[in-house]
């Protein structure tokens, strides 16, 4: 049973940083590719960063390009997202995501992933 638990999110003001960190368990983590995603109030969840199994591929959407970075720890079995210059547009709860296949190549809208249960970032203008 593959278990991610989120941490890092909060209220923050525009212009500020997060940190985001997701902890996988229940199966070998360093095979697997891993996301993130976010959902805003009313909104479908969309796609926000995803790296390869082994780290050398990261993919960003356009809409964090220049501001977030993905990252994973493969001894710690974690990923991160760091989130620079946060927007009020940016507020919306962050899943972690892993994918459901090992050694996958990045592909975000055809993976089959689990999911997190999400932790709330709140950008205040």
């Amino acid at each position: 049973q593959v278990q991610l638990v989120e941490s890092g999110g909060g209220v923050v003001q525009a212009g500020g940083s997060l940190r985001l960190s997701c902890v996988a368990s229940g199966r070998t983590f360093r095979i697997y590719a891993m996301g993130w995603f976010r959902q805003a109030p009313g909104k479908d969840r969309e796609f926000v960063a995803a790296i390869s199994w082994d780290a050398t591929s990261t993919l960003l959407a356009d809409s964090v390009k220049g501001r977030f970075t993905i990252s994973r720890d493969n001894v710690k079995n974690t990923v991160f997202l760091q989130m620079n210059s946060l927007q009020p547009e940016d507020t919306a709860v962050y899943y972690c995501a892993a994918d459901r296949t090992p050694l996958n190549i990045l592909d975000p809208q055809k993976q089959e992933w689990y999911w997190g249960q999400g932790t709330q970032v709140s950008v205040s203008s």
